[in-house]
């Protein structure tokens, strides 16, 4: 039997392990990475994207280094065919249901059919965060007291 990890690492003041779904470890790889992880067979076995992108953002936010809390994702899908970008956007939402509810704080999609991406086959980009925490300069202090 492969050994599991827990998927999830957020606290407002402390940084806990909560568990919103065990993933198998296969590699050094699966332990580093398991939200983007997950965001990535889940979207690869339901929607089936001929391109598909999956960033980890966290770093931009004021959370501690090594979280997985905020991800950019890029999904080209014959799925998405026929479908309104609100649609697109439910249906990925949909997908992602429990890491929403338990791991992920912002998510940013990218919905495009495959005849929208040959048009134009780029990522946006996030701008830097300027709100929330980032501005609040108790917000060192609340990370420090959850490594500790």
């Amino acid at each position: 039997m492969l050994p599991r990890v827990l998927c999830c690492t957020r606290s407002p003041l402390r940084v806990l392990t909560l568990a919103c779904r065990a993933v198998p470890v296969r590699s050094q790889m699966d332990v580093k990475n398991p939200v983007e992880r997950t965001i990535r067979t889940k979207l690869t076995q339901v929607l089936a994207p001929e391109h598909l992108e999956v960033l980890n953002e966290s770093h931009m936010h004021a959370v501690p280094p090594g979280s997985e809390s905020h991800f950019r994702v890029l999904v080209v899908s014959q799925r998405f065919e026929g479908l309104s970008l609100l649609q697109r956007h439910r249906l990925v939402n949909e997908v992602l249901q429990d890491e929403l509810s338990n791991c992920i704080h912002a998510l940013a999609i990218q919905a495009k059919t495959p005849q929208q991406w040959q048009g134009d086959p780029t990522l946006a980009k996030s701008p830097p965060c300027l709100g929330g925490s980032k501005q609040d300069s108790s917000v060192a202090d609340k990370l420090k007291a959850g490594r500790d």
